[in-house]
């Protein structure tokens, strides 16, 4: 039995001293960010280790799209598995900014103003439609007229990137060969500009291409790691596809979701090793909290890892 330890916090104090003291504590969700620190380290220092990344778009609205940038900026994970507004906001934030706002506003008020609201973040029209539909209707011509007519996610994803500036997370992406999975393409805004482009020109997505490329990575893994953010198809394809290797050997989640509904966003580590999806021995661990908190404490803790 290990003593549950006070926290002795001097000024200035480094990330990684107060995730450790953090561990000692002994205290609640504060134990688990620390432990899930301790695993990312050791799974990203595992050079057998494929590593995911998956998270849900709307953090990518927020200032925490610099941490997920950094971290594929800093080739810490092999792959992305993502949804179609990730593209939709990393594409718009390079052109337009985004603004902060509050729960509690008139709704009915802000879409007279044609305003959005995302939570806590104000979204112009002229922001995100607006700009995806100029923007997205260039990028389509200029891929069309390379002669490109068929291409996987990862594949648009990587064209787009490459037409993005360095504050892009799908820039990174393409400039260290990390394939962005996109499952849900057609959820959101880049993917109806796909539907509106391919009315009138031969250019289609195959989702399948995607499934083939995580098959190969899969497969021929020796093993696998991944820092799960939030739930839904995002989750679920990290999950589904690491079981036909036998599971996952490390595992972090962060999520807000109940388990106690059944739903997939919820479901905890122990849930995924009865279907096989994380290894009965894995390093596993849920943080129970927002991720926009916790994300940019465990990545600038594990800067002073590396």
């Amino acid at each position: 039995m290990e003593k549950v330890k006070d926290f002795e916090i001097a000024k200035g104090i480094s990330p990684n001293k107060l995730t450790r003291q953090m561990k000692e504590s002994g205290g609640f969700t504060a134990k688990n960010l620390a432990i899930s620190v301790d695993i990312l380290e050791e799974m990203l220092k595992d050079n057998d280790s494929l590593n995911f990344l998956s998270f849900p778009a709307c953090i990518i609205a927020t200032g925490t799209r610099g941490i997920i940038k950094d971290m594929l900026k800093r080739k810490w994970f092999d792959v992305v598995v993502t949804t179609c507004g990730t593209l939709d906001h990393d594409l718009a934030r390079c052109y337009k900014d985004y603004y902060q706002g509050e729960f509690m506003m008139d709704d009915k008020e802000l879409f007279k103003r044609g305003i959005s609201r995302l939570g806590n973040i104000l979204v112009p029209d002229e922001c995100y439609g607006e700009i995806i539909e100029k923007k997205m209707t260039q990028f389509l011509q200029e891929i069309h007229s390379e002669g490109k007519r068929e291409l996987a996610t990862h594949e648009l994803c990587w064209e787009i990137g490459k037409r993005l500036d360095e504050s892009s997370l799908l820039y990174w992406c393409w400039k260290n060969s990390i394939p962005v999975i996109v499952p849900g393409i057609t959820d959101g805004a880049v993917g109806y500009q796909l539907w509106q482009f391919s009315q009138d020109h031969d250019l289609r997505i195959n989702v399948l291409k995607d499934e083939k490329l995580l098959s190969d990575m899969v497969w021929e893994a020796k093993k696998s790691g991944a820092l799960i953010i939030g739930g839904g198809i995002s989750k679920h394809h990290v999950l589904w596809w690491n079981l036909f290797k036998k599971g996952l050997d490390y595992a972090v989640y962060i999520t807000t979701a109940v388990e106690y509904d059944g739903s997939l966003s919820g479901a905890r580590p122990r849930e995924a090793i009865s279907w096989g999806k994380i290894r009965e021995k894995a390093k596993t661990v849920t943080i129970e909290a927002d991720a926009t908190i916790v994300l940019p404490t465990i990545y600038a803790a594990l800067l002073e890892r590396f």
